[in-house]
């Protein structure tokens, strides 16, 4: 069974992926603030490792969580409120990522809420700061916002800690985002960024491919097999989604035994245990290690712990993922090639064998080295540095109310005129096809959604 680390290739991916990064000294003190949102873990390890690279780069970081700075307490009801959604209603969220998805954004309700954080973020800010990065979409609206209306001066940032990326993560006012890939990148595009950047995912190094030393010892350390093939099955700091029925078809299928990490779900874990599953485990304080003892990864979110596999150069596969962005991110990383999307149980076990022992295991494990090794010059905080030290241009001017009205003014008669003209270019046509009777005929077989005549069953024009 082949390890990380047992090819040429792999060792000169990985030598890439831990390129030392430059620490410039600097003449005087500059300051970066990273807001980020304790809901999960990933937007928060995002911040943390983006804080410790630019402290690096010899900058002074200061991080702040906007739940923090929501009034009320509103902010423990806004994750208490989506950590239930998606452990008892996940169908709900599923429908509002939709929705707003389709809006391009959150709805009044959300603005409202965000508005309540901006003069609390401008208290919170330095007057130093040179620069603000944004980790959580819900602090590109309240940055965006502020930086729009000439209230704050230095620059926003947003890093897309995501491989896909939701309308709202996409925020007016917001200067530059920052894409892992070129996936999320077009992404970010498409939803009306206007400058986007790729820059690499952002990790703790201690996640680094390690070789069969490595290998034993973690499996040593953890209790579990020394021989046989083991899948890391995660489910995001809260342990939520399908977990339980998800290791019990690890278990089933026989290809390897399941490790399963549920995070602060402590009682999803001793339930497992009951189940006879027994390597379940509640929060693990070194993953780097435990990622070193296993052969695949099994993921149902797409977020941090999947970024972490690839720079360890553990292939990655995405199962019965969580509703929203769960299922975006599985889609997204099957864009990139970095990881496989498993929609049928029937090709669980068949996937799984190939991606430990086969040639798709090693063409994963090659794409999610490659993201790391392939990155621009310092990665992303290299990049904050860059806009922080030189600045941007600044922002257009917003148009003011009023002309906005007049705008929506235009667009409405332009669009009342274009429908009129199609209307009476369709009129004619019909007309000049049909007499009297035809014109009757025709509209009204446009409007019969249901053929009555069973030869035209078939024919595509009944499938508009």
């Amino acid at each position: 069974m082949p390890y990380l680390g047992s090819t040429v290739h792999l060792r000169a991916l990985a030598a890439g992926a831990l390129r030392p990064e430059p620490a410039p000294p600097t003449a005087q003190a500059e300051r970066v603030a990273i807001v980020s949102a304790s809901i999960g873990a990933g937007h928060d390890g995002a911040a943390a490792e983006l804080a410790r690279r630019l402290t690096a780069h010899g900058i002074v970081v200061d991080r702040f969580d906007l739940l923090d700075l929501l009034p009320a307490r509103l902010g423990r009801l806004v994750r208490d409120g989506y950590h239930r959604m998606l452990v008892r209603a996940p169908w709900a969220y599923q429908r509002v990522y939709r929705s707003t998805e389709r809006a391009g954004g959150g709805g009044p309700l959300a603005r409202a809420l965000l508005r309540t954080a901006e003069e609390r973020m401008l208290r919170a800010l330095h007057p130093g700061t040179g620069a603000v990065v944004s980790t959580y979409p819900g602090a590109s609206r309240v940055l965006g916002s502020l930086r729009l209306r000439g209230r704050l001066a230095a620059p926003v940032l947003t890093y897309l800690t995501d491989f896909s990326v939701h309308p709202l993560w996409v925020a007016d006012g917001v200067d530059v985002h920052l894409a892992a890939h070129a996936v999320p990148a077009a992404q970010a595009r498409a939803a009306g960024a206007r400058d986007v950047r790729v820059c690499g995912p952002v990790v703790d190094p201690r996640f680094r491919p390690g070789g069969a030393r490595e290998r034993e010892a973690a499996r040593v350390r953890f209790g579990l097999p020394a021989d046989a093939p083991l899948a890391l099955l995660v489910a995001g700091s809260w342990g939520v989604g399908p977990v339980r029925q998800v290791a019990l078809e690890l278990r089933e299928c026989g290809v390897a035994v399941p490790v399963v990490v549920c995070g602060r779900n402590e009682e999803l874990a001793a339930q497992l245990r009951a189940d006879g599953i027994e390597h379940a485990y509640g929060w693990v304080d070194d993953m780097p290690a435990l990622m070193h003892a296993a052969d695949v990864l099994v993921q149902n979110a797409g977020g941090l712990s999947s970024l972490e596999a690839f720079a360890v150069g553990l292939p990655v596969a995405s199962y019965r993922c969580i509703p929203g962005h769960g299922l975006t991110n599985a889609a997204a990383l099957e864009e990139a090639g970095a990881a496989v999307w498993i929609r049928d149980p029937d090709q669980l076990k068949d996937v799984l064998r190939d991606l430990i022992d086969g040639p798709l295991g090693l063409r994963r494990r090659t794409a999610g080295l490659a993201l790391f090794a392939d990155e621009p010059e310092g990665g992303p905080a290299a990049e904050i540095a860059r806009v922080h030290r030189l600045g941007l241009p600044p922002l257009p001017p917003r148009p003011s109310a009023r002309r906005r009205r007049a705008a929506a003014r235009r667009l409405a008669a332009t669009v009342v005129v274009a429908s009129g003209l199609w209307a009476c270019a369709v009129g004619t046509g019909i007309a000049a096809a049909y007499d009297g009777s035809g014109v009757i005929h025709a509209i009204g077989h446009r409007l019969d959604l249901v053929d009555d005549h069973p030869d035209h069953a078939g024919s595509e024009g009944h499938h508009s």
